[in-house]
């Protein structure tokens, strides 16, 4: 058997860290798998997937890989790779569960407490809305969920009396051998007897019938930031179900959907008004109050303002997330006409006598 380069086999420089085998190794997997070969080239994807196989499971062990550094590949010669299941990884592949990844891996080479069987607890999803006043302020709001929790009256271990594991002699893993296509291999695993816990339960809890897990109705407040838009994600971690044989739980993820506002249209952390002003505001000018979203401001009209003019009021919009300061408000004025009009009110103004504003378009355009 020539020499090989493990490295080159899954394109990674000599000082690549574990994680980058790894994540190397699952491209690769993915590609050369045998389950996804066109036909013509079945013999050529067994033959690469089985030399990315090879090469990271010398890699992936760092006793292996101390030794391949100094010694390269000849010193692996005879009797196959240990501590790789390759049919186990084919399967995993060929039912498209890509989740647990990292527990195969490290499950497989030596990537330590994730061989006793811990796993991590599944993430919660729980959708709020909120009005467009809370997004502005930030609120706090009382989240109800209903999961899995450790059982308090066994302390989540199923049991109140445990011996040790005959079958693994309390170490929680045990080696199988098993014939592949690629030859012998052995892979070291959780105990299935005692699912890794290296002791067996000599009584089951009344409580939770030996699964160790309840289920809870609970209460968290979880606070909104100003400034959150819809369809944002606030992650509260540690909240979601409890993780399994000692593993961390997962995180609760609130989806925020702010309601439209009846007045107030929002771009970004900009908002935008539509106020009315009379034709004497519009004329004469005006100080006017405005709204806003958390309260009312002042707002200077100039004289000669025409309908439909849009003013800046900076700072009046919402608050950014990632720094301090906040968007503008937008007002945009719309000049009423008035249906009725007293007999007073229609000699005033007809005593202005204004041009007609078609008459000077239409000179501007005919000369």
């Amino acid at each position: 058997m020539a020499n090989k380069d493990y490295y080159e086999l899954l394109g990674i420089e000599r000082s690549a860290t574990k994680e980058e085998i790894k994540k190397a190794f699952k491209k690769l997997a993915l590609k050369y798998h045998p389950d996804r070969a066109p036909e013509e080239k079945m013999k050529e994807y067994e033959e690469k997937f089985k030399e990315i196989n090879e090469a990271v499971s010398v890699l992936g062990d760092d006793k292996k890989r101390q030794q391949y550094d100094q010694f390269g590949s000849s010193a692996f010669q005879g009797g196959g790779q240990q501590g790789f299941d390759f049919s186990d990884i084919m399967s995993h592949f060929r039912s498209g569960n890509f989740g647990n990844f990292d527990d195969i891996f490290d499950g497989l080479f030596g990537g330590g407490r994730r061989r006793s069987g811990a796993r991590r607890g599944s993430d919660l999803l729980y959708e709020t809305t909120i009005t467009l006043e809370e997004a502005a302020q930030g609120v706090k709001q009382e989240v109800h969920l209903n999961k899995l929790e450790h059982c308090s009256k066994c302390n989540g271990k199923g049991a109140h009396k445990f011996e040790t594991c005959h079958h693994c002699q309390g170490s929680g893993h045990m080696k199988r051998t098993q014939r592949t296509p690629f030859g012998l291999f052995q892979q070291t695993g959780p105990c299935p007897y005692c699912h890794a816990r290296g002791e067996l339960p000599q009584d089951s809890c009344h409580e939770c019938a030996g699964e160790g897990l309840i289920r809870k109705k609970k209460k968290i407040e979880v606070a909104i930031p100003a400034g959150v838009e819809s369809g944002m994600r606030l992650r509260v971690r540690g909240e979601g179900e409890v993780g399994s044989n000692d593993g961390p739980s997962g995180d609760l993820y609130v989806s925020v959907d702010v309601q439209e506002h009846k007045y107030f249209q929002r771009d970004e952390q900009d908002l935008l008004i539509t106020i009315p002003i009379s034709f004497t505001q519009a004329t004469l000018g005006d100080e006017i109050d405005v709204p806003l979203i958390t309260g009312q401001a002042s707002l200077k009209i100039p004289p000669g303002t025409q309908s439909e003019t849009v003013f800046r009021m900076r700072g009046k919009g919402l608050p950014y997330l990632q720094h301090s300061g906040a968007g503008d408000q937008m007002v945009k004025v719309q000049i009423t006409v008035p249906q009725k009009l007293s007999k007073k009110q229609k000699d005033l103004i007809k005593q202005l006598k204004e041009d007609k504003p078609i008459k000077s378009f239409l000179k501007k355009i005919f000369g």
